[in-house]
């Protein structure tokens, strides 16, 4: 009985970790800012930058993680191996307003563009 409840309860945990976690959105930041890739999230998740202005953000991973390698833009068409312990910077071409996606292959990193 111990054990089914333990399973029950691990089971709720994954659910809760992979589909409905979202980090905290406290604040939105601007492109500027350095994005650190670590302890399974992105931070800061949630990116401002300009509309109709090539940008370029900034990642910092320091997460041993495979999955957290490769960092995928899909609605730009953009994939880019991330260094572990160094910052890759990825060119943004000019964009129109709305949001961007942003994530690992797995989608268990996740973030979002604000273009605005």
């Amino acid at each position: 009985m111990l054990i089914n409840l333990l399973c029950i309860a691990l089971i709720g945990f994954i659910i809760w970790w992979f589909w409905l976690y979202k980090p905290a959105n406290d604040s939105s930041v601007d492109a500027s800012t350095l994005i650190l890739v670590k302890d399974g999230v992105y931070t800061p998740a949630r990116i401002k930058i300009s509309a109709n202005t090539p940008t370029e953000i900034t990642f910092l991973r320091q997460d041993k993680s495979g999955c957290s390698a490769t960092v995928l833009l899909p609605d730009l068409e953009i994939s880019q191996d991330l260094a572990l312990e160094k910052t890759t910077t990825i060119a943004l071409p000019a964009l129109e307003k709305g949001e961007y996606p942003f994530h690992c292959q797995m989608q268990m990193y996740k973030g979002v563009l604000i273009v605005e």
